[in-house]
C-alpha cells in the first residue's frame, strides 16, 4: 500500500486520455488547491501548466523555508512539485485563481480551475488554511447558512461553468469539500447538468434543512463523500451518506491529513465503515448542536475564538509557536469574562461531554 505521493510515482506516466480521471486524482488536485499560487496563476483566462506554476512557486520559496512550516498542509507544495514533474499532471492547465480573505466578514475562500483535457475541467476549492478566521468560518456553519465562502463558491461555479463548453468535476478537502457540495446544490439548473461528479474529501456537513431540501436531493447522486476511518472533521454536522471510508497511516484526528490516506493502484484502500470513535463524534456533536438555538451557538463560537485569539494570534501556527503565551492569555481572557458568559461556556462544554458519554453507550 502507498499514499497519493506513491500514486504519482506509480501512475504519473499515464495521461488522462489513457487512464480516465478517478477518485485518487481528485484528492491530489484538492491538496494542490492548498498551495498559495496568488500572483502565479492568473485570476482570468490566461492558462499556465501545473509544471510552470510549480517552477514559479519554487523560485519564490526555498525548500528549507517550506520545511519549517508546521501546519497539516505543510507537504502540499512538495506534492504539487511531484505531480508537476509527471506526465499525468504536469500539463494540467490552471487559471481563474480566486483567493479571498476578509477578517471583518470572517471569510476565507480560494478556488482554482484545472483543465484536465479539452473537454474536462476540475474546479478545486481550498479547505481551511492556517488562519484562525478560516477555522472560525467553519464553526460559523453551525449557526449561519450560508457563510460567505459558500456564497463565493456558488458564484464561482456558476461563472466558470457558464463560460466553458465542457464537463466539470468539483472537489475539495475539508471545508473545500463542503464548498464543492454547497455550490453544486445551489448552482443554476443549467449549470448542474454539466457537473459530472462532486468530491467531498472529509469535509464537514450541513444542517438538516439543507440535507432534506429538494435542491440537495436533486444533486446527491453526483456527490461522492470520502472520509478516513477515524474521521472527525467529516463527521461534523449532518451528512446524507459516506461513500468511501479510507485507511490511513495516521491515527485519530491526524487522519484528516489526506497525505496519509492509503492507495493501491487507482483506488483507495477501504474500510467497510467508520470507526466507533468517529460514529460517537457524529452522534454527540449532532445531538449537542441540535439542542442549542442559533443564538447560543453564535455566542459560544464568538467567545471560544475570542479566548483563542486573546494573545493576538491570527493563525494556528502563531498559537503553536508560543503555546505558553497563548495559554496564559486565553486563561486571562476566560477569567475576565462576565459571570454569565463563563457559566454559559462551562455549561455548554459539560453538556457536550455528557452527549459524548451517551453516544458511547448507544453503540
Amino acid at each position: 500500500m502507498g499514499t497519493i505521493s506513491d500514486y504519482i510515482k506509480w501512475r504519473g506516466d499515464l495521461s488522462f486520455t489513457r487512464e480516465p480521471f478517478n477518485e485518487v486524482d481528485n484528492l491530489i488536485l484538492a491538496q494542490i488547491a492548498y498551495v498559495d499560487l496568488s500572483g502565479i496563476v492568473s485570476e482570468g483566462n490566461q492558462e499556465c501548466t501545473l509544471a510552470q506554476a510549480s517552477a514559479a512557486f519554487f523560485e519564490q520559496h526555498s525548500e528549507d523555508e517550506l520545511k519549517k512550516v508546521k501546519t497539516f498542509i505543510k507537504d502540499t507544495p512538495f506534492l504539487m512539485k511531484e505531480a508537476a514533474q509527471s506526465e499525468r499532471f504536469g500539463s494540467i492547465l490552471l487559471s481563474h485563481y480566486r483567493d479571498i480573505y476578509n477578517e471583518e466578514k470572517e471569510e476565507q475562500f480560494a478556488a482554482m480551475q484545472m483543465r484536465l483535457s479539452a473537454g474536462m475541467v476540475y474546479l478545486a476549492f481550498r479547505g481551511t488554511d492556517d488562519s484562525i478566521i478560516g477555522w472560525k468560518e467553519d464553526f460559523n456553519m453551525s449557526f449561519i447558512t450560508p457563510v460567505p465562502a459558500q456564497l463565493d463558491a456558488v458564484n464561482y461555479v456558476n461563472e466558470r461553468v457558464e463560460q466553458e463548453e465542457v464537463s466539470f468535476y468539483l472537489g475539495g478537502h475539508s471545508k473545500g469539500g463542503n464548498l464543492a457540495i454547497y455550490s453544486a446544490v445551489h448552482a443554476k439548473k443549467e449549470v448542474q447538468k454539466r457537473i459530472v461528479k462532486v468530491f467531498n474529501n472529509d469535509g464537514p456537513g450541513f444542517d438538516a434543512q439543507m440535507i432534506n431540501s429538494t435542491e440537495y436531493q436533486n444533486i446527491k447522486e453526483k456527490i461522492c463523500t470520502i472520509v478516513p476511518y477515524h474521521s472527525f472533521v467529516g463527521m461534523l454536522l449532518e451528512h446524507d451518506s459516506v461513500d468511501i471510508v479510507v485507511k490511513s497511516n495516521q491515527r485519530g484526528i491526524m487522519e484528516h491529513d489526506a497525505m496519509s490516506w492509503q492507495v493501491l493502484g487507482k483506488k483507495f484502500v477501504m474500510h467497510t465503515k467508520v470507526s466507533h470513535r468517529s460514529y460517537v463524534t457524529y452522534e454527540a456533536m449532532k445531538t449537542w448542536i441540535n439542542g442549542l438555538d442559533k443564538k447560543d451557538r453564535a455566542k459560544f463560537v464568538d467567545t471560544l475564538f475570542a479566548i483563542l485569539t486573546a494573545s493576538g494570534a491570527t493563525t494556528l501556527s502563531d498559537v503553536n509557536s508560543d503555546i505558553f503565551k497563548s495559554a496564559g492569555a486565553s486563561i486571562k481572557m476566560f477569567n475576565a469574562l462576565d459571570a454569565d458568559t463563563r457559566a454559559m461556556m462551562s455549561r455548554m462544554l459539560w453538556t457536550l461531554s455528557d452527549e459524548f458519554s451517551k453516544a458511547r453507550k448507544k453503540r
